[in-house]
């Protein structure tokens, strides 16, 4: 039986498949860091399993796996896993979903907040800004699909401001160097320096689907899968919803 310290996550498992002594290896992007360090936390103090997940650029983290660096889960927008399952790099039929996480916007804080309570008044907002950001992963692929909806890519398209590998679209709203910044709202929602205005409007909402995936390098290791199915089906559970919540995030 498995319970988290402080019973804020009721039981979630009725056996270990793994040693105290296995080390798991995965990779993830950025927007679930801070929730897969709590959840982390919580599953190896359940069972003893050590997990240890690395939180890069989404891009990036798909471009180790393609390339072969071995790991025993990814964790990645569902999108990125697809396309790792049809290039043969993630196991056929691994694929889990796991959390759901919407796009929001921030301002620099105590700057002066744009109304975005629909569509007309978002592109409103995008177009009076003198500089943007969002980042390089699918909540920016989706923004430039909307502005090219809305035709206004290239009028925006010197405004944008691409946040360095590593570097937080929030961090660049709190310094000033963007006056507008969208991305997950697990990436903003613990930033200093900013404001978050909210998720973006109903009509337009762009929520992003995060996966989990088994490397195909270690589908001959009937042990090793076992033990990082039975992580990811912690992940999964009915459990972590409130740690999930307070991340900004939402469950399946």
């Amino acid at each position: 039986m498995c319970r988290i310290l402080g019973g804020q996550i009721s039981r979630i498992c009725d056996m270990q498949t793994s040693t105290p002594s296995l080390v798991l290896r995965g990779i993830s992007s950025m927007a679930t860091k801070a929730l897969l360090a709590d959840l982390v936390q919580a599953y190896q103090a359940q069972t003893g399993v050590v997990v240890q997940l690395e939180s890069v650029g989404g891009v990036d983290a798909a471009k180790r796996v393609q390339a072969g660096e071995v790991f025993d889960m990814v964790l990645l927008a569902s999108d990125a896993i697809e396309r790792l399952i049809a290039s043969g790099q993630v196991m056929a039929g691994s694929r889990s979903d796991w959390v759901r996480s919407p796009v929001a916007v921030a301002v620099q804080a105590g700057a002066a907040r744009p109304d975005l309570s629909n569509e007309a008044a978002l592109k409103a907002a995008v177009l009076a800004s003198p500089t943007l950001s969002y980042s390089t992963g699918p909540s920016g692929v989706y923004l430039e699909k909307l502005f090219e909806r809305w035709g206004i890519a290239d009028e925006v398209k010197a405004r944008i401001v691409v946040p360095p590998p590593g570097t937080p679209v929030g961090a660049l709203v709190a310094s000033g160097k963007a006056a507008l910044g969208f991305q997950q709202l697990s990436e903003l929602i613990a930033l200093p320096g900013i404001d978050v205005l909210g998720t973006l409007p109903a009509d337009v909402a762009f929520i992003t689907t995060f996966s989990s995936g088994i490397p195909a390098v270690i589908a001959n290791d009937a042990a090793r899968v076992a033990a990082v199915q039975s992580f990811l089906q912690f992940l999964a559970s009915a459990g972590v919803e409130d740690v999930k919540r307070k991340q900004g995030m939402d469950w399946l």
